[in-house]
């Protein structure tokens, strides 16, 4: 028998919603077949099988919610297997192992030594069951079709990606952030650097704070929202960021825009302002390319493509969907692609190529009459561009008051990466780029 386990789909994936089976009991699944969809915190997506079998159970019903990763889902079985489906999950089996030293043991905990012990003995069992098992007669690679072929195309070495899946097969998660000729990962019971963690404060009820009980209604935290909490608790609180602005002159932007709009109104396409922006955005990081940069603890990562990340509203929160490679597409085929990308992510049709990463992004309040405001770093990006309405406000030139349509926009820079002569650069090209947009041309 192989357990099915609820995948980590996206990085910040803790758990999820089983929305959909597309397999029932009895059914024979291969490697690679679609089984499941799974709502994430981000986005939709269908589930792959990793092994070949027969459907012997669902787990887990469809719509429940909650369902933490690697929490067994469905269970298939080999041809000829006795069926388990009314049983419960096998537990699985702890290897021998040589007893640790008295020394070593743990202090028995005060509400009783049984339950202490049961305690220790999961974590070990559930290590035991994920060590890899990749290996059979002739040092045999287990992968799924899937991330054999993305492997390949990578250049990615197999034996050096240690596999999630089940009995350590390797799948298409495994190789997220895997460079090409990845040397072997480290072998099961190296000594590993130990994990420093600081005490999370304390949280205290609304009660506690002053606010009487029964005087709200709450509404219970859903994945989405969960995760959005935790990502920017840790940008604002471990990046050090500090915020520029300038206002821009539009007036000749939205000239332009009208212009092109025109031009491209039988093609049914049509350029928002944010759409030149983005544009504008990805040039002004090629030409000052010091701040199409990330932070790691290895180095600074400088991008060889400015893929920008545009902030989408949707019902329970925020995502980015990104415009790849921006500096290389035309306005129509920006257009394009902004639209897709922000009707699919209100509809959570996003696949998480499609909204994770990118180098730099833009949020955009205007249509909502903000000024101006600064955004909070989403990392692993060195900056995140904040833009407010254009309105008209008067303005100087020479010794003469006159009216023009301004933009006020903040960039917030981290520290880390973009120090403020960098972001001031950035600025300024970006500034060139809006004030006059066929420079974006030339």
């Amino acid at each position: 028998m192989t357990d099915v386990l609820m995948p980590a789909l996206s990085p910040t994936m803790e758990s999820g919603t089983l929305a959909k089976w597309m397999v029932k009991p009895g059914d024979v699944v291969k490697s690679g077949d679609v089984i499941a969809e799974i709502e994430t915190d981000k986005a939709t997506m269908e589930v792959e099988a990793v092994d070949e079998g027969v459907v012997d159970a669902i787990l887990v019903p469809e719509g429940t919610e909650e369902v933490k990763v690697n929490t067994p889902i469905a269970r298939l079985k080999g041809e000829g297997e006795a069926s388990e489906a009314s049983a419960p999950p096998p537990a699985r089996a702890v290897p021998p192992a040589t007893p640790a030293p008295k020394a070593e043991a743990a202090a028995p905990a005060p509400n009783g030594g049984a339950q202490a012990s049961a305690a220790s003995a999961k974590p070990q069992a559930d290590a035991s069951a994920a060590a890899p098992q990749r290996t059979a007669g002739a040092n045999r690679v287990f992968a799924s079709p899937l991330a054999r072929r993305l492997a390949k195309e990578a250049g990615i070495d197999l034996a050096g990606v240690t596999g999630s899946g089940p009995h350590g097969r390797i799948i298409r998660r495994d190789l997220d952030g895997v460079k090409p000729g990845a040397a072997p990962a480290p072998a099961a019971g190296a000594p590993q650097p130990a994990a420093t963690h600081e005490a999370p404060r304390e949280a205290r009820s609304l009660e506690q704070m002053g606010i009487p009980p029964g005087s709200y209604d709450l509404i219970p935290l859903d994945g989405m929202r969960r995760t959005i909490a935790k990502r920017m608790t840790e940008s604002a609180r471990d990046v050090p960021h500090f915020p520029l602005n300038v206002d821009l002159e539009i007036d000749t932007l939205l000239a332009a825009r009208a212009k092109v709009n025109a031009l491209l109104e039988k093609e049914g396409v049509k350029v928002s302002v944010n759409d030149m922006l983005i544009k504008a955005a990805a040039i002004a990081l090629k030409r000052v390319p010091e701040a199409n940069a990330s932070y790691s603890p290895e180095g600074l990562a400088m991008h060889h493509h400015a893929d920008v990340a545009m902030a989408v509203a949707i019902d329970g929160g925020l995502i980015t969907p990104i415009v790849r490679a921006a500096e290389t597409k035309g306005l129509a085929q920006i257009a394009r692609e902004t639209k897709d990308l922000a009707e699919r992510a209100r509809t959570r049709k996003l696949k998480p190529e499609e909204f994770l990463g990118g180098t730099f992004s833009i949020s955009n309040l205007g249509m909502f009459g903000i000024k101006s405001f600064g955004s909070i770093i989403n990392e692993p990006q060195g900056c995140i561009l904040s833009v407010g309405v254009g309105e008209k406000r008067p303005v100087v030139r020479g010794d003469q008051l006159a009216v023009a349509t301004l933009m006020t926009v903040t960039l917030t820079c981290d520290h880390r990466v973009v120090d403020g002569a960098t972001g001031a650069r950035w600025l300024q090209a970006f500034k060139v780029l809006v004030e006059d947009p066929i420079t974006m041309i030339v």
